[in-house]
């Protein structure tokens, strides 16, 4: 049985649960976000992409997605469709413009008002929470009691950063963010007892993959507008174009035909795994700009490319393996066919100094593989 499988308690509420107009108009707002936390990787000095940018990506990127996950999954296990809900998520839409608009790589400048949008985003779903725990009966009451109480720690935590200075604010702000991402996994024996709708979180999900699907086309425009269209600029766009489409292919196709949706679990492989999907979705649309450009070392893009799409293949791999039907589970000769096609493709571009659109080849030859036998 699923590691993650609990009780046959069914939760009517969501049950027929679909994506409202409302969080569609929510995940909106989350793209400007994502847009600015991915063009930190933007920053080159000497041909390399920094230590202190990479962290400041992360940095950026956690509390974007940890932010629209708590919201996310209180919708899929209490959400309704309703004024007092609506009023909730309406007044986090407000929290969001706030952060998204003091989101930079200079964080002093704006650290309080992206504590105040943070702060705010997570307080509203602690409160509603709280909220309906009161209306809530068995494992479900537990559920909505443990959340919304226990939230508040990460939250204090994160607020008492204002008190101090230099590196130890940040600290003590991740510090909190840390133990806010932990307390489901710390609360599992709840969880589970509640388990989420996972065609609701999987599309949830799959709607935030297509914002960050959406950066990559944006680094296509970039590529044709970034010089005089040449064989050269025209052949790297078109066949980035097909990467972005298997990219597409095997995602979706995955989430729709391949996955088990009548699985009931507390979600977190799809929650967690999700966060490495979506750092190594802005790593490679950043890459895609990058390799064209080539303002990087060779050695250190070819680093920083392959090893994006390494970390998709693996996030992507763990997720799907875990809720695909057992008799259509990718095996271990599957593994080691792509880990090796990745393999060759980034050693003989290390032996052979290759143009920019030989290279966007290989990974584009990968992502079409790794679609088809796939899916």
């Amino acid at each position: 049985m699923n590691k993650e499988a609990t009780t046959n308690q069914h939760h009517p509420a969501s049950s027929d649960r679909k994506v409202t107009w409302l969080e569609l108009f929510y995940d909106l707002l989350f793209v400007a976000a994502v847009s600015k936390a991915g063009h930190v990787l933007l920053h080159v000095e000497n041909g390399y992409i920094s230590f202190e940018y990479l962290m400041k990506f992360v940095l950026i990127f956690v509390p974007i997605w940890w932010a629209w996950v708590g919201q996310s999954l209180f919708v899929n296990r209490f959400g309704q469709d309703i004024l007092s809900h609506r009023i909730f998520l309406i007044l986090q839409l407000f929290f969001v413009l706030i952060m998204t608009a003091s989101l930079s790589v200079d964080f002093d400048q704006y650290y309080v008002p992206f504590l105040i949008g943070y702060i705010g985003l997570r307080a509203m779903t602690a409160i509603q929470y709280l909220a309906v725990h009161k209306k809530e009966e068995s494992h479900r009451k537990n559920t909505a009691r443990y959340l919304g109480s226990r939230f508040w720690i990460g939250l204090a935590i994160s607020s008492l950063s204002l008190f101090f200075d230099s590196w130890i604010r940040y600290a003590v702000l991740y510090a909190g963010i840390a133990v806010d991402i932990l307390l489901p996994i710390l609360g599992r024996r709840y969880l589970v007892k509640s388990p989420i709708h996972t065609h609701h979180l999987l599309e949830r999900f799959s709607l935030f993959t297509l914002i960050l699907l959406g950066e990559s086309v944006i680094s296509i425009l970039a590529v044709l507008q970034s010089s005089y269209w040449t064989w050269q600029s025209i052949l790297f766009a078109s066949l980035t174009f097909v990467l972005i489409i298997a990219m597409w292919w095997q995602y979706f196709d995955n989430v729709e035909k391949k996955v088990n949706k009548s699985l009931e679990t507390a979600g977190q492989t799809i929650i967690y795994g999700h966060l490495f999907i979506y750092l190594s979705m802005s790593m490679i649309a950043a890459s895609i700009q990058l390799l064209f450009l080539e303002q990087l070392n060779y050695t250190f893009m070819l680093s920083f490319i392959f090893g994006s799409v390494l970390l998709y293949f693996f996030s992507t791999s763990l997720v799907f393996h875990k809720y695909r039907h057992a008799h259509q589970r990718l095996g271990g000769a599957h593994l080691a066919f792509f880990l090796g096609l990745l393999g060759v493709f980034f050693i003989v571009d290390l032996l052979f100094l290759l143009p920019n659109y030989i290279i966007i080849g290989e990974v584009m030859v990968f992502f079409v593989v790794y679609a088809k036998l796939t899916t």
